[in-house]
C-alpha cells in the first residue's frame, strides 16, 4: 500500500503542500540519479575488464540509487520469502511494474542474470555494463531464433550456478492491469529443469512505470514457493499467473 510521507517537515504541511513537496523531491531525485549514474559509469569504466569487477561496480551504483531513493524521495524496500530462493541455480519469474526491481534484484540475489530486450543494451556506456555483466539480450523480432538464443544462454548461465531473472509479461505492467504471460517462461521451465521461483511485487504503486513522480513508502518483494516440476505449458502459465497476481503484499 502507498504510505503517506512521514518525514518530520511533512507533518506540518497541508495536503497540497505535501503534494508539491513530493514533486520537488522527485525532480531532485531525477537530477541526482542522472548525475550519479553518469559519474559512476565513467569512473568505473576500468571495471569492464572482467565480469566480477563489473558486477562490483554495478552493485556500488545500485546502492547509490537505493540511498537516493531512501533519503531524497523516502522509498525503502522490504523483502519477504527469502527462504524460498535456493542456493545456486534457479529461475526467478518476477512481476515487472517499474525500473526499481531491475536495480534492486542485483542486491537481493547472489548471481542474477536478467533476460532483457536488446534495445536496452544500446544505451550509451550503460549498455557496455549490461553486456559485460552477462545479461542476456533478446531481439524480440527474431521469433524462433530469439527463443533458441535465450534457451542456450540461460542454460549456460544456470550451469554456472547463477540465477536467471525473467519477467514473464515481457514489459512493465501497472498494478491492477494484466497481460498474457509470454511462452518463453514455459520454455525455460521445460528446458532448464531448475527450480522456478515466482516473485511478486508492488513497485508500481510508488515508483511507476515511466513517471518522474515517486511516492514515499515501502516497496515489497515477495519470493513465493517454487512451482512443482513437470507441469505442462498451459498449466505452468496458469499456475504462475495465479500465484503472482494472488499474492497479498
Amino acid at each position: 500500500m502507498t504510505q503517506p510521507d512521514a518525514s518530520p517537515q511533512a507533518l506540518f504541511l497541508s495536503p497540497p503542500e505535501q503534494s508539491l513537496l513530493i514533486w520537488v523531491r522527485s525532480w531532485i531525485y531525477l537530477a541526482a540519479f542522472v548525475a550519479w549514474t553518469t559519474a559512476a559509469a565513467i569512473a568505473c569504466t576500468p571495471t569492464l575488464l572482467s565480469r566480477r569487477s563489473t558486477m562490483i561496480a554495478i552493485r556500488m551504483w545500485i546502492r547509490g540509487i537505493m540511498f537516493l531513493a531512501r533519503i531524497v524521495v523516502g522509498i525503502s524496500c522490504r523483502v519477504r520469502g527469502r527462504e524460498h530462493v535456493p542456493q545456486g541455480a534457479c529461475i526467478i519469474a518476477a512481476q515487472h511494474q517499474s525500473s526499481f526491481e531491475t536495480y534492486r534484484l542485483f542486491l537481493e540475489l547472489e548471481h542474477p542474470v536478467l533476460i532483457l530486450k536488446r534495445e536496452l543494451t544500446w544505451i550509451p556506456i550503460i549498455g557496455w555494463y549490461m553486456m559485460r555483466a552477462g545479461l542476456v539480450s533478446i531481439d524480440r523480432s527474431a521469433g524462433a531464433g530469439a527463443m533458441r538464443k535465450m534457451l542456450r544462454s540461460a542454460h549456460a548461465t544456470l550451469e554456472a550456478g547463477y540465477q536467471v531473472v525473467v519477467f514473464p509479461e515481457g514489459t512493465r505492467v501497472p498494478p491492477g492491469e494484466t497481460r498474457p504471460y509470454r511462452p518463453g517462461i514455459a520454455a525455460l521451465y521445460a528446458h532448464c529443469r531448475v527450480p522456478l521461483i515466482p516473485m511478486a511485487l508492488n513497485s508500481g504503486r510508488l515508483w511507476g512505470k515511466t513517471r518522474v513522480l515517486k511516492i514515499p513508502g515501502e516497496i515489497t518483494f515477495q519470493f513465493l514457493p517454487a512451482l512443482p516440476a513437470g507441469l505442462a505449458k498451459d498449466q505452468l502459465l496458469v499456475e504462475l499467473q495465479g500465484r503472482l497476481e494472488g499474492a497479498v503484499l
